[in-house]
């Protein structure tokens, strides 16, 4: 996705962790895990919770609005 572009919406920190809400747009222009180009633009959506020891991450989690960006691309029906 040459023009891949992510807006971080939230960022909020407690403790140890930095949690952060995103979202992402693109064209997909290019082999994306294994999807042939499309060439539609799509938008989608993730958090990631970071846990911090000292100044660096030692563990991430994250979650991706993967259907939804699949849904977008036309590669999976709609649902419904």
């Amino acid at each position: 996705m040459p023009d891949f572009h992510v807006t971080m919406e939230d960022v909020i920190a407690e403790g140890d962790k930095v949690a952060g809400r995103r979202t992402a747009h693109g064209t997909h222009e290019d082999e994306l895990a294994g999807i042939a180009p499309t060439d539609k633009e799509a938008t989608w959506t993730g958090m990631t919770i970071y846990r911090f020891a000292g100044c660096k991450i030692v563990e991430a989690w994250w979650s991706r609005a993967m259907l939804s960006l699949l849904i977008r691309l036309g590669v999976v029906p709609p649902l419904g």
